[in-house]
This record gives C-alpha cells, structure tokens and sequence, in this order.
C-alpha cells in the first residue's frame, strides 16, 4: 500500500503466525505509508525505515534482538497490558514512545478473580475431580462475604478487582507503591516493600486471599517468595494474574506442599507454556490456567481497536494513550 503523503509513516505488525483479527482496518488505513508483517525471524528485514510498531506476538522479546535494525522507529504498541518484555536498554534509552493496551483486559481479568476466590472457597474445581472419580462426597463449604483480600497492585486492573470483590463482599485492602488511606478502591493503600514496617508482610499475615495484580518490575520480580509466603496465614490462597516471575515457583510448590498456605491458582508462570514436570499440575491445592484470565470472546478484535484509536491520535498529531513511563515499566496510574 503507498500513499502520495511524503509523512506518513511505515508501520510493522510483529506477529506470531497469526495477525491481528480484521487486518483491512489496518492494512487500509489510509494515514499509513505501508504495512509490514513480520515474524521474530523476519523482523530484522522490515523494521528499517519503519516509524510504527505493532507488536501483537504478545510475550515476544524478537525486538531485542532485531533493535539496532530499528533506525526510524518513534512509537511501539504493545497489545498487552504487561510491557515487561520491551523494557530491555534500547528501547528504554531511545526517544520511541511505548504505549501498552490498557482498558481491554480490566474487567475480564477482575472476573477471573472473582471465580477463583469463589472456586477455592465452594471447592468447585474439588467437586469437578470428584465428578471425574464417580465420587459423592458431601462437605461444608465457605462464605466468602466478610473475607479478607490483599491486591497487590493498584493500577487499573487491581482497582477493577479491588471493587467486584468489594461488591461480592469481601474486605479489600491495596499494595502498592505509595502508602495510603481513603482510596476509593482499596480503602486503605499498605506498602508493596516486605521489609518495610506495616507494608505488605504484615498485612498478609490478616489475608484471607492474596491477589498479585503488579506488573513485572525489578521491584515485583520474586516478590512472593519463601519469606513473604511464610507471612501468610495457613488457611490463605494465592492468586496470580499478573506475571509468573513475580512469584518464586519453586518457594510456592514447598508452601504448598508443607501446608505454609491453603492454595494458589494461577494463570501465569515463568515458563509458559507450564512444563509437564513442573508439580504444580498435580499438587491438589493448585489451580492452573493456562495464561486466559483477561482473554474473553472478542478481546483480539479490542486490541486493534485500542490500537487503531492511538494511531489516529498519532497521525491527527494529538497526545497518546496508554504511554508507559519506560523508567518504571507501566503506565502510571490516574
């Protein structure tokens, strides 16, 4: 495609094997120069010249490699919330701008949450292996009204957790950077720092489901590990929707399996997918998804309709959504 507009940029769509859903709105556009859809392999060859990149294979890190190809790149979309993968050196210390797909997984991902404190506490997923066994196995199950909730992470997706499990009943209390009281999501904001006085490690010693809802940072990567976890109590469970790292695998099977918590379920991991031998398939008290929480009937269709939105922004020369402080490595808050 070629436009007689000397201005209009290149645009690249990094891609897994499969392209975004209704790629005319793309291919179509008519503020664009060109579009190029590439692989990891072939990504080297399509960035020069190429001012926009859509980088829609969601967990790739092809860019780090293929950066010093990138000699005219000004602004790269992630059809992610999580931008983890892109924050390596080179695209931190450039000029490009990172934006990051922030509005489309909040409520699917908040839901997922919400099943899952509902799963542990009716034994849903016990019921399920029983059915599995021709098992009748009667047994009480829990309220989760008057609960207790720690989310750790306040951004859009922890607030949206914070209020359906608000609305369900459930007592919820924030972590995160900047301690503080009076949210109107969390109520009370503790420190997310585990050696800091009244922060985290305390407040998960009076939590009845811990959420992980941060993105991957320096500051979060192996956050849950054996020290934080002994802070929980022994009938808590653990919930992760955000990035496996976060949480020491290895220090949660030992929990799991000395009895330190009740259970995890989780929907990311370091490895992905989830290998065979890890324990995790088969430990009782766990509940593995396979990395789905935000992803529901229609989600690849708003991701280019977030998307498409910022470049329209872009090419009418108004201000970006959704632009990641590349110093910190989300979208700041607000």
């Amino acid at each position: 495609m070629s436009t007689a507009d000397p201005s209009a940029p290149a645009l690249v769509v990094l891609h897994g094997g499969e392209t975004p859903p209704g790629r005319e709105r793309i291919d179509h556009h008519p503020g664009l120069a060109e579009v190029r859809y590439a692989t990891a392999e072939q990504l080297p060859e399509a960035l020069p010249g190429a001012r926009v990149l859509l980088v829609w294979d969601l967990f790739t890190e092809a860019l780090t490699d293929a950066w010093d190809k990138a000699d005219a790149l000004e602004w790269v979309h992630a059809a992610t919330t999580g931008v983890d993968n892109l924050m390596f050196p080179g695209l931190v210390e450039s000029e490009a701008v990172v934006t990051n797909s922030r509005g489309v997984f909040e409520g699917p991902i908040a839901e997922t949450v919400l099943g899952l404190v509902l799963s542990f506490a009716k034994d849903l997923h016990g019921s399920r292996d029983l059915q599995h066994a021709h098992t009748w196995r009667w047994r009480e199950s829990e309220r989760i009204e008057g609960r207790t909730a720690l989310v750790v992470g306040t951004g859009p997706i922890g607030r949206a957790i914070a209020r359906l499990l608000r609305a369900a009943g459930l007592e919820v209390t924030g972590a995160g950077r900047t301690p503080r009281t009076g949210d109107p999501d969390f109520g009370t904001v503790v420190g997310a720092d585990p050696a800091a006085p009244g922060g985290i490690a305390e407040e998960l010693g009076r939590t009845d489901y811990a959420v992980v809802a941060a993105p991957l940072t320096d500051a979060t990567r192996g956050l849950f590990d054996a020290g934080l976890l002994a802070r929980m109590k022994p009938t808590a469970r653990l919930i992760n929707v955000a990035r496996g790292p976060i949480v020491v695998e290895e220090d949660l099977v030992r929990a799991l399996r000395e009895g330190t918590i009740a259970g995890a379920a989780l929907d990311v991991f370091a490895t992905e997918p989830l290998p065979d031998s890890s324990p995790l398939w088969d430990l009782p008290q766990a509940i593995v998804l396979p990395h789905m929480s935000g992803d529901v009937v229609g989600w690849k269709d708003d991701l280019v309709r977030v998307f498409l939105d910022n470049l329209d922004r872009r090419l009418r020369g108004e201000e970006l959504r959704n632009v990641v402080d590349k110093a910190r490595g989300y979208v700041p808050h607000g």
